[in-house]
């Protein structure tokens, strides 16, 4: 059993998610390591997917070159509201047949098999199509407490998705376009068993994350526990067993060359709440769905990451029509010194740079 301390536990977490000061210089790689870019429709800033490649490789990112390798060079996919690598197409296929795995959803499968045909034939006549273009020939209406209730179409579109049948071939704005899978999808894809495929996920994702737990609460979209692959681990202070990527150890005792770096809400390092309290005594919600005056950071705060501890939030937000990046507060978890006020300034300045806006804004 590893025995680690918290800044060990730290700068292996900081390192997975290419953090460092020597930044990474290639988009589709840097996806292939981090696995992933959550996909979230809020930009009061930036395109969540946007400001974590940002956040990675600085300036010299554009937003085209996402596009780019989603719908041209077809580098990357989208699935499930995530960008993944197409090199790792396989392990999300594998199983796609027996979706969904929900009664209700099987059942409205089979009431619907003339639709979802009929779907599947427009795509290959006419597609890639957006969801309206697409006809309803539902003969059992979708129910739903949600937003989906009765969106037919987009709740076929989405399962066939599931299902590995057709696939996001592009965007127009927010809006999708679908197609055939076949036709996005690169020709001979080798998709393995399932529990192949979710042992090389658990793997990825623990190299990704360089420390995670084995088991716990499930989350949606992407899990955050990584199975029993990597090493087992304690971490000084917190209560419970880890796991550890191998690759990590290497360097485990060595200095960390940091950086200050402003964090999507969004970001792989924050995203679990509870693991980003344990190991960085980092404190934070999103609230973008609470009311103003309840808010104690600000509706999309960005975490900042300065070298291995998170030491703040920054609440933030770009007025595109004024040209300017309106920043409401800074808030300060720890006392951080004139130094890393400055680093933190900087990168707001970089960040306000880099979004084509003309100032920044201090309130």
């Amino acid at each position: 059993m590893l025995r680690l301390t918290r800044a060990q536990a730290r700068r292996i977490a900081v390192r997975a998610q290419l953090l460092e000061a020597e930044r990474p210089t290639d988009l589709v790689a840097t996806v292939r390591h981090l696995t992933l870019l959550q996909l979230d429709p809020t930009a009061a800033i930036a395109p969540s997917a946007d400001l974590v490649a940002w956040s990675r490789l600085g300036s010299t990112y554009r937003p085209a070159q996402l596009r780019g390798a989603l719908e041209v060079d077809r580098t990357l996919f989208e699935h499930n509201a995530l960008v993944r690598p197409m090199s790792d197409v396989g392990l999300y296929l594998a199983g796609a047949a027996d979706w969904p795995p929900w009664e209700k959803a099987r059942r409205w499968l089979a009431d619907n098999d003339r639709f979802r045909h009929d779907v599947l034939d427009r795509l290959g006549e006419a597609g890639p199509l957006t969801s309206r273009e697409i006809p309803d020939t539902a003969a059992v209406p979708w129910s739903s407490t949600g937003w989906t209730h009765q969106r037919n179409v987009t709740q076929m579109l989405e399962f066939l998705m599931m299902r590995g049948e057709v696939a996001v071939s592009g965007r127009v704005g927010r809006e999708r376009v679908w197609d055939l899978a076949a036709r996005v999808y690169p020709p001979g894809v080798e998709v393995p068993s399932v529990d192949a495929a979710e042992r090389v996920k658990n793997e990825r994702r623990l190299r990704s994350l360089g420390i995670a737990r084995a088991t716990g609460t499930a989350t949606p979209v992407e899990p955050s526990i990584v199975g029993d692959v990597g090493e087992r681990a304690v971490v000084e202070g917190v209560p419970g067993e880890w796991r550890v990527d191998p690759g990590a150890l290497e360097t485990v005792d060595e200095e960390l060359a940091g950086r200050t770096a402003l964090l999507s809400p969004f970001d792989r390092l924050v995203h679990n709440r509870t693991r980003a309290l344990e190991l960085f005594d980092f404190d934070y919600t999103l609230e973008m769905y609470k009311p103003a005056a309840k808010r104690r950071w600000g509706y999309y705060a960005l975490p900042v990451l300065h070298h291995d501890r998170l030491v703040g939030k920054v609440d933030a937000r770009a007025d595109a029509k004024a040209g300017v990046l309106r920043v409401d507060a800074v808030h300060e978890d720890v006392p951080v010194g004139a130094a890393v006020r400055r680093a933190i300034h900087a990168e707001i300045e970089d960040l306000a740079a880099w979004l084509g806006l003309d100032r920044v804004d201090l309130a």
